[in-house]
């Protein structure tokens, strides 16, 4: 795209990949904003662990297991959970997630992912390098709620970036359906307008 300069904001699954980018251009990172982004084995909570098991046996019955995450309740539940009022959510997210997902093959391919998943858990001590070698500007926000990605990862960024801003706001894992305005607050809080 021909960008000398830029900020990344990363969520979830983009994380390790923003992450990745990242670190084959170093010089090119004005700052990072990550939302409920784990880089820490320690900001894995226990809703992984059926995804663990597939990773360390990829057999037939592991991957059926996970098809418990893909139903239409799991979604709902992913968005509304950790949040004190779930009427503040929208069910455009929930819905437009459970239609994408209802195509034929796109279960086979979110429990892929689920499986590939594992590649990035191996590149944290990477990203962590990164991290104190380069020294990005970082502002974590982070649904303190979170059921898969704990406040403890976010807490953790602190050790490789001591500078790290670190902020919690009380809801779930999809925190900008309930604090979209308190986060772009902090994100321009952050750089200094």
């Amino acid at each position: 795209m021909g960008l000398d300069r830029f900020a990344l904001y990363v969520f979830d699954y983009g994380v390790p990949t923003g992450f990745r980018v990242a670190m084959r251009h170093p010089g090119k990172i004005a700052a990072i904003f990550s939302q409920n982004g784990n880089a820490y084995e320690e900001g894995l909570g226990d809703g992984w662990d059926p995804i663990r098991a597939y990773w360390r046996e990829p057999t037939p019955a592991n991957r059926e297991a996970l098809r418990a995450f893909l139903t239409p309740e799991a979604t709902h539940w992913q968005y509304t959970h950790g949040v004190p009022d779930v009427t503040a959510v929208s069910p455009d997210g929930y819905s437009l997630d459970d239609f994408y997902r209802a195509r034929p093959g796109a279960d086979e391919i979110q429990l892929d992912l689920f499986r590939d998943y594992a590649s990035n858990v191996a590149l944290y001590r990477a990203f962590q390098a990164y991290f104190r070698e380069h020294r990005p500007p970082y502002l974590a926000v982070w649904g303190r709620n979170a059921p898969f990605f704990l406040p403890a990862g976010a807490e953790a960024y602190r050790r490789d970036l001591p500078e790290a801003d670190v902020r919690f706001f009380d809801t779930g894992h999809f925190a900008l359906e309930t604090h979209a305005g308190p986060i772009a607050e902090a994100i321009r809080e952050f750089l200094g307008g």
